[in-house]
């Protein structure tokens, strides 16, 4: 079972460049190519957390303990994933939010000087977007 799981999941990894090679020879469309990578890619996501969640590539713990331990483990490891989506997804979140605005900001001072005050209120909410994100990983990390 390791073996075929294995198996798939490098065949997921390398699947992507099959696609750009097919796309390169017959010219099809790109949006076909980036449907097929990314559908790979979840593909690929799901096999290593059905994976990483069920504990099917460890061996089976015989003892209390040892699935206490292994429980701890688990909650450790989603603490991190927690942490580390609440920072990415802030971070594309907050990217977004300062591209507009800072770039409507500009366009309005340059306009008229005196909407410099109120342009950099609406680019610093829209950073705070980010920061927020950063707290909360840092709760998830450090508090108990």
């Amino acid at each position: 079972m390791k073996i075929i799981l294995v198996l798939l999941g490098t065949l997921l990894l390398f699947l992507p460049l099959v696609t750009i090679a097919v796309r390169k020879l017959t010219g099809a469309s790109a949006r076909h190519a980036l449907l097929s990578n990314v559908a790979m890619f979840f593909g690929l996501f799901l096999i290593t957390s059905v994976v990483g969640l069920t504990g099917a590539s460890a061996a089976a713990p015989e003892a209390a303990s040892a699935t206490a331990a292994s429980a701890a483990g688990l909650a450790e490891g989603l603490k991190y994933i927690g942490a580390g989506l609440a920072v990415g997804l802030s971070g594309i979140g907050g990217g977004i939010a300062v591209a507009s605005s800072a770039s409507a900001a500009l366009g309005a001072i340059s306009e008229n000087d005196s909407m410099f005050g109120k342009s950099l209120i609406f680019v610093g909410l829209a950073e705070g977007v980010a920061l927020y994100g950063l707290i909360i990983a840092l709760v998830l990390l450090f508090v108990s």
